[in-house]
């Protein structure tokens, strides 16, 4: 125990791990983005590549609770290193394949799958790692940060990876992506993750497998603040995700197809989420964290889907969702450290794969729900002669995109309502942090 407590801990020894993860995701975001070229190169299919993330969510969606037991169950560190150690089977296997000239489409399927079952451990065995390697205060910089891993690459991977492309082929991002994973994992073996304290609720949630697993959402249940504030963000994301998922389509239909502008409006919303993750990382975000989910919320809905969707040019798409994609990093960081303080840690793996698996079940249907309305209901009503062209029309236009642009400016009137509303009217919500004490004060009251 002494060599281990000589090892970095506390927030060097996290910025270390996290130092590990960045170019570790850097290289996969290229590996992906690769991916998706030599896919649509060999099948033109867009329907592939749905398969493709299909194949990666659902494992998450199936196994999130046994992922959960087995991260309360078994040394944090070790569940870390082995959902890193899961991916880059899956990137060894296709680097294979790919420099024998044997790569086909359906290995692609299976081996997302892998992916999305590493993934499965890998988040709710970080999200639990934080709360042991990090002092409290320090829980929303550390979530920031850890946003900057999933913000960050996404603005530098594409570029790297086109000029990276034709000089060293796919293999060569491979080759990089599987390196990169070794760097994660001797990140890992360098630092001190502390294991979690032996409390009452991980005592009361032992037992069989099926036991543990259901204890997740048991010990969510039980607690109306947390079940509130879960149940608010299903609401908001059942209401972006009628809309958000017309971004592409949208631009496409505003610029006459231009997928140069697609990508610069892209890449200007995942510079506005590295923004963010920078200014939480430093700042921290406010001592009352509800007031940073209500208020980002609010402006969510406001830049990332109102003034987005009522732009017709590129500087006010620009400034929606840079602005727009500040914001949702406040709110997740501060509704992430909000969890980790009031959950035990030793119940932690459950109880996170349980809200993610509650908070992402309506990811799959909300996509169709937005495409259905917008090729049924939105589009054709206001690009046609109709009440709905004749009221919203001076609004939003009646050319094509016009539908889409009135599904995002309702459905972020809307978001911002629910979160006004929550703040005004939903105090067990509001009033969460007072309400229910953090899992160290209940230690010290029960000790």
């Amino acid at each position: 125990m002494a060599a281990s407590t000589r090892q970095p801990t506390g927030m060097t020894g996290f910025t270390i791990v996290w130092a590990g993860q960045l170019v570790s995701v850097l290289a996969s975001s290229m590996t992906q983005f690769a991916l998706t070229i030599w896919a649509y190169q060999e099948t033109g299919s867009a329907t592939s590549l749905g398969i493709i993330n299909t194949a990666f969510i659902v494992p998450f969606l199936l196994l999130s609770p046994i992922a959960g037991v087995m991260v309360d169950r078994h040394n944090r560190k070790l569940m870390m290193m082995v959902s890193d150690l899961t991916a880059v089977l899956s990137t060894v296997a296709i680097l294979l394949l790919h420099a024998l000239g044997n790569l086909e489409i359906w290995h692609l399927f299976v081996t997302s799958a892998i992916n999305g079952l590493g993934n499965t451990f890998q988040w709710p065995a970080y999200s639990a790692a934080i709360s042991t390697m990090v002092p409290k205060e320090n829980y929303s910089r550390a979530n920031g940060m850890m946003s900057l891993v999933e913000s960050g690459p996404a603005v530098l991977a594409p570029i790297f990876a086109g000029l990276l492309l034709p000089m060293i082929t796919l293999t060569g991002i491979l080759v990089i992506d599987v390196a990169t994973f070794f760097i994660a994992i001797v990140a890992l073996i360098f630092v001190h993750v502390p294991q979690p304290e032996k409390t009452v609720e991980g005592q009361a949630g032992s037992g069989g497998m099926l036991k543990e697993a259901l204890y997740g959402f048991k010990y969510i249940f039980a607690r109306r603040g947390l079940l509130g504030l879960l149940i608010f963000f299903i609401v908001l994301n059942f209401i972006i995700g009628i809309s958000i998922s017309l971004f592409s389509p949208f631009i496409l239909e505003r610029t006459g197809r231009s997928s140069e502008i697609l990508g610069i409006v892209t890449s200007a919303n995942a510079v506005g989420a590295v923004i963010g993750g920078l200014l939480i990382s430093l700042w921290g975000g406010f001592k009352k964290r509800m007031n940073s989910i209500f208020l980002g919320e609010a402006l969510t809905g406001l830049f990332l889907l109102v003034v987005f969707g009522l732009g017709r040019n590129l500087p006010v798409w620009i400034i929606g969702v840079v602005i727009g994609g500040i914001f949702p990093i406040f709110t997740n960081g501060a509704s992430q450290a909000i969890w980790q303080a009031k959950v035990a840690p030793d119940v932690q793996g459950r109880v996170f794969s349980a809200r993610r698996m509650i908070a992402w079940s309506v990811g799959p249907i909300t996509p169709i729900i937005a495409g259905l309305l917008a090729d049924y209901v939105t589009e054709p009503m206001m690009t046609g002669d109709t009440w709905l062209a004749d009221t919203f029309g001076w609004m939003v236009g009646t050319t094509p995109g016009s539908g889409m642009a009135l599904q995002l400016v309702l459905t972020g009137i809307l978001y911002i309502a629910v979160a006004v509303f929550a703040y005004l009217f939903v105090p067990h919500v509001r009033d969460l942090e007072d309400e229910l004490p953090d899992h160290d004060q209940m230690q010290k009251e029960e000790k």
